[in-house]
């Protein structure tokens, strides 16, 4: 699609129409006429090169600044023009502009681009020169209301040289996000802009002004219109029969694997192989046709080339669903995607829905379906995992049964030829056994649909996404700052941030963060918090964590700590994080507890730190926390430190949604990602 770059002057004088405060400025073709238009702006002036060709115009040496005279302009426009030709012969040039030079200020960038998934985004940051490599800078994507340009305004590191740093004064404050408003204005009424950066706004202590602009166009889009569709009956992920077409006896082939995993089916199964009487015990049928009894369910394995013809026959038998596990569609080239396209245009016209191609498949425990070939089928749980990897599937159901967590259901969205995460979305939403979502996403094509649908899920449902893609490297070709500073991995923490969605690094992470939100005290309604442990170097890491990840470490009361007092060692620390010293009993732990739940209005969560010891066993220990958890509101979030020992309480802990983590960073970690969800906290290591 045809790209260009408006003129500098072409930029002012849009931006102008939206009170975006810009210099004076003039674009001129000759020495005599820079002499001229430079004494009518006013000394001292700006001038610089007018190139679609030369983006980095100081790289060119196509900026000269603190013009003072007449004379100084006509000579600034021959070395100007003399310096672009040198630096790109084949360069196009359309005059030098010249400008009034703004008063030195402090240098924002305000920038905007268009993310391929989720449209358009705006960038606000420190700005300049060093824009790449101080990388201080916020995103939003559009609609943007004033609330979040104020919020925008005070999230960057460097705010306080807005609000006044060592005795500066502060700078217009108010301007600044009246100026943010109106280039969201501006973004989103005019549709050919793609990319654009104003770098440096410069930031008055009454005002301000922007210096440089760089609008890039594009032809119009043609607006795609999403076609709502009803949410799939919950009955179609329930089915009473199944069918596999292409089981086999051959333990090497997909036919075989999926088939042994389905034998469990509560239900009736159905083989089907043209070339066998039998298949792994039960009666085979050549054809799903011959199958006297209606079928819900196939479970699609044969080549690809035959598949077309096979999903025409669940569709004159009348199958609602068809799981199709083969390759060799859209993911090959363009032969695959018209073979995708026919067997959904087949589908379609007999109402059947298609799962995948090219996936692992779905399973949904509690029913006692498993249609994929994973080596061993995961148990029943209360939490739904939805992913665009078979291969992580695979992983995580093995993962799953050491680490004796559940499932409600489990997919393989594959090609998303028809259902998509929308539609698994919207399934899991209305399922009874699901108490939270886990989805791992690499790519999302129609993201302002997918925020759309997700923000209603998470607002019933907790949702955690894993987002793979981080350490994309897209910068090196952005045309503009703010494309190479709001990336597309940025984009998507955004965008999880605005619906509700909990991003998390690791499975294990999304795992644990899964059991905590499905509590019924999901969130924690601050970033206060206190931390009770019986190990002291723990107590100190547990402070360098909640530090690292935004956790609020609250200063005890004296009422509190003299309360504590009565009870614990008079050596103990006398602060927060409550150390009760190694040898604590249970009812050392039992009293400390009665005594925070007595004060929670002074928290928001508790975080319970044991190791194991001869003392207090883990059973104790995690008895004493299930009382603090019943006595409180607030959220209790516990490590057990340590191996087997610790086991038993772990597990008492899970069965009542408490989960246990196993490594103190990654708790206060994955509780910094559920407060910078909810809260946007200000966290320097939640994302290194």
């Amino acid at each position: 699609m045809k790209e260009w770059m408006l003129s500098e002057a072409e930029g002012y004088e849009i931006l102008a129409k939206y009170d975006i405060p810009v210099p004076k400025f003039k674009i001129v073709t000759s020495a005599e006429e820079a002499g001229d238009v430079a004494e009518g702006i006013g000394f001292p002036v700006v001038m610089k090169i007018v190139s679609p060709q030369i983006v980095h115009k100081s790289d060119a040496g196509g900026v000269v600044t603190s013009i003072g005279t007449k004379e100084m302009a006509q000579a600034a426009f021959n070395r100007i023009v003399s310096s672009a030709k040198e630096y790109n012969p084949d360069a196009q040039i359309e005059g030098v502009i010249i400008e009034e030079q703004a008063e030195p200020g402090l240098e924002l960038i305000i920038g905007g681009k268009t993310d391929p998934s989720f449209g358009k985004v705006i960038t606000f940051g420190i700005g300049g020169t060093l824009v790449e490599l101080l990388k201080d800078v916020t995103l939003r994507i559009l609609p943007v209301t004033e609330e979040d340009a104020r919020l925008m305004v005070r999230e960057i590191n460097s705010y306080p040289l807005i609000a006044g740093y060592r005795g500066s004064k502060p700078k217009d404050e108010e301007t600044l996000v009246q100026t943010i408003i109106n280039v969201c204005r501006f973004f989103e009424e005019n549709e050919q802009v793609k990319e654009f950066d104003i770098n440096p706004l410069r930031l008055y202590e009454s005002g301000a002004c922007a210096v440089d602009s760089r609008v890039i166009m594009t032809e119009k889009k043609k607006k795609v219109k999403t076609v709502s569709r009803p949410d799939v009956p919950l009955e179609y992920f329930n089915p009473r029969s199944v069918a596999v077409i292409g089981a086999s006896d051959e333990p090497t082939k997909m036919g075989y694997a999926v088939m042994h995993n389905l034998l469990h089916f509560p239900g009736q199964l159905y083989p089907v192989n043209n070339k066998r009487d039998t298949i792994q015990g039960l009666k085979a049928y050549a054809s799903i046709k011959d199958i006297e009894a209606p079928v819900d369910m196939a479970v699609i394995t044969v080549p690809a080339m035959h598949v077309p013809k096979v999903v025409e026959e669940c569709g004159e038998k009348g199958v609602s669903i068809a799981v199709v596990i083969t390759a060799g569609f859209k993911e090959m080239g363009e032969d695959g995607k018209a073979l995708e396209e026919r067997i959904v245009a087949i589908a379609n016209k007999y109402g059947t829905r298609i799962v995948g191609p090219n996936c692992l498949g779905l399973i949904v425990p509690p029913r006692g379906l498993d249609t994929t070939y994973v080596h061993q089928s995961p148990k029943p749980g209360n939490i739904a995992f939805l992913s665009q990897s078979g291969a992580i599937v695979n992983t995580v159901v093995d993962w799953s049964l050491a680490e004796d967590i559940g499932f409600s259901a489990v997919v393989s969205v594959g090609n998303q030829s028809d259902l998509n995460f929308f539609d698994y979305l919207r399934w899991v939403e209305r399922d009874p056994h699901t108490s939270a979502i886990i989805m791992y996403i690499e790519e999302i094509n129609n993201g302002q649909a997918f925020m759309d649908v997700v923000s209603e899920v998470t607002k019933t449902k907790p949702v955690i996404a894993i987002k793979s893609g981080s350490s994309e490297r897209g910068s090196q070709a952005a045309a503009s700052h703010t494309g190479s500073l709001s990336g597309s991995y940025d984009v998507y923490m955004e965008a999880f941030r605005k619906a509700g969605v909990v991003s998390v690094h690791t499975l294990t992470g999304a795992f644990l963060a899964a059991e905590m939100l499905s509590h019924h005290k999901r969130f924690p309604v601050g970033t206060r918090a206190v931390v009770v442990t019986n190990a002291g170097g723990f107590a100190v890491l547990s402070s360098d964590y909640a530090e690292r990840y935004g956790i609020d470490l609250i200063t005890l009361p004296p009422d509190v700590v003299e309360e504590l007092d009565k009870f614990l060692p008079e050596f103990w620390n006398k602060g927060n994080p409550v150390d009760l010293l190694g040898d604590a009993s249970e009812r050392r732990f039992e009293q400390t507890f009665e005594v925070l739940a007595k004060h929670d209005d002074l928290w928001d969560m508790c975080f319970v730190v044991g190791f194991p010891n001869n003392i207090l066993n883990s059973e104790q220990m995690a008895n004493q926390i299930l009382k603090l958890s019943e006595s409180t509101n607030k959220r209790v979030i516990c490590s057990l430190l340590g191996g087997d020992s610790m086991n038993r309480g772990r597990k008492i802990l899970r069965q009542h949604s408490i989960p246990s983590f196993e490594e103190l960073d990654f708790t206060f970690r994955v509780m910094g990602r559920v407060l910078w969800q909810q809260f946007r906290v200000k966290a320097p290591g939640l994302f290194n």
